[in-house]
């Protein structure tokens, strides 16, 4: 179940990051964020893509 919770987020990161980056970032310029909702949102979704960057990173690392 571990691996699966790793590729998953993997996954997530690498296909979704553009999108989460539209939502997080261009939003935010259009937007006052005054429903902490959003914040928090916005938060997890830019935090997600960075650990599955990470993750990503670490195994191209021990594969090379």
């Amino acid at each position: 179940m571990k691996e699966f919770v790793k590729y998953f987020i993997i996954w997530v990161s690498q296909n979704l990051s553009i999108p989460f980056w539209v939502v997080g970032h261009i939003h935010l310029s259009l937007n006052i964020y005054q429903d902490l909702h959003e914040i928090i949102a916005s938060f997890t979704m830019n935090i997600i893509v960075a650990i599955g960057f990470y993750l990503s990173w670490v195994d191209h690392k021990n594969n090379k």
